[in-house]
């Protein structure tokens, strides 16, 4: 069963779910336009079934609701910003807000963020500066849940590698987002919180079995994409975001699913090109041209388009919503129903 609500209402909702949590107002906002985007653009796994936790760890102070994150230039085309062990989302909107103008006058241009957070769906910040004509990615490390190709133990996080870039004149961005999991354990979170099973092959339980239980999946670990090579494109995102930004590996983070311990410390790093300058003026006939021969092709798409679709008809009709997940927001923003 699922629940029909506007995208303006969730966001209401949320807000007000995380301002009781203990989020300031300031902060609040960033974060419901992540979740409910997500869940617009068809990604729920980093959408409102993120609520339960999210609030929790405000509440224990494992999220701390009131940071705000602090920049700092350190060379003309390199932002450091420290989130405070806050949300990831305000911080990723200073490196959004700040990297345009430093890609424009140096070519390039890097923010770091650490002390961070979950940074959700990661395609949709490197699609904002794709719309304002740069060439991004982001890459950003996560609580361990894959092992070592040949391993039982988890080290490395899903790690997703986002990338987005401006298409030609009149079309949307190109976004690629993919987390190097079969799936976004996100997916596995909302299964288990709606007692839904899962597909065999996104996990396997801690014994090392293949499971279909969201449960047993949580508990054990993701099976990577590509078998072996889906292991190393992780452990080149931990080093992409971690080791480069000084944060902790997906080894030593805690989780970002429960109220439990310490701040995670995970990290971002945000790459923006400016695409005119490093192909003099070329890019935008060359991507053109791309566009063109794919579009040509029978029955291919463009990666990414679906989420166009389903933005359209979240903004036309509103969200379908598991019953289960209105009621965790409701009772979060202490407005359940009779």
């Amino acid at each position: 069963m699922t629940i029909s609500i506007s995208l303006a209402e969730a966001e209401r909702l949320v807000v007000k779910a995380l301002i009781a949590a203990g989020t300031s107002r300031e902060n609040a906002p960033p974060v419901a336009r992540a979740l409910v985007g997500a869940e617009a653009s068809g990604q729920p796994g980093h959408g409102l079934s993120r609520m339960p936790s999210y609030t929790a760890q405000v509440k224990t102070g494992k999220v701390r609701g009131d940071a705000l994150p602090v920049s700092e230039l350190v060379r003309p085309g390199l932002l450091r910003i420290d989130a405070g062990h806050g949300f990831a989302y305000p911080a990723i909107d200073v490196a959004i807000d700040t990297l345009p103008e430093m890609a424009r006058q140096n070519g390039i241009a890097l923010a770091a963020i650490r002390r961070s957070h979950h940074f959700g769906q990661g395609g949709a910040h490197c699609e904002k500066l794709a719309d304002l004509g740069l060439v991004a990615m982001i890459f950003g490390n996560a609580p361990k849940a894959i092992a070592p190709w040949g391993a039982g133990k988890a080290l490395f996080g899903t790690n997703p590698i986002c990338f987005a870039a401006p298409g030609p004149e009149g079309s949307p961005s190109l976004v690629i987002d993919f987390a190097v999991s079969r799936v976004a354990k996100g997916k596995i979170m909302a299964a288990h919180r709606t007692g839904a099973q899962i597909p065999e092959g996104w996990a396997l339980d801690r014994d090392g079995n293949p499971t279909t239980d969201a449960a047993a999946a949580m508990a054990g670990t993701m099976v990577p994409i590509g078998e072996a090579k889906g292991a190393a494109l992780a452990m080149m995102i931990e080093v992409l975001s971690a080791a480069l930004v000084g944060a902790h590996f997906g080894f030593e983070a805690n989780s970002v699913f429960d109220g439990d311990g310490d701040p995670p410390n995970l990290s971002q790093t945000i790459l923006a090109i400016d695409p005119g300058l490093a192909s003099n003026g070329a890019y935008w006939e060359r991507v053109a041209t791309l566009f063109e021969e794919i579009e040509g092709l029978e029955d291919a798409r463009l990666p990414g388009s679906r989420r166009l679709e389903a933005r359209e008809t979240a903004e036309r009709e509103g969200l379908n919503v598991p019953a289960q997940i209105m009621e965790d927001l409701r009772r979060l923003a202490g407005e359940n129903e009779a």
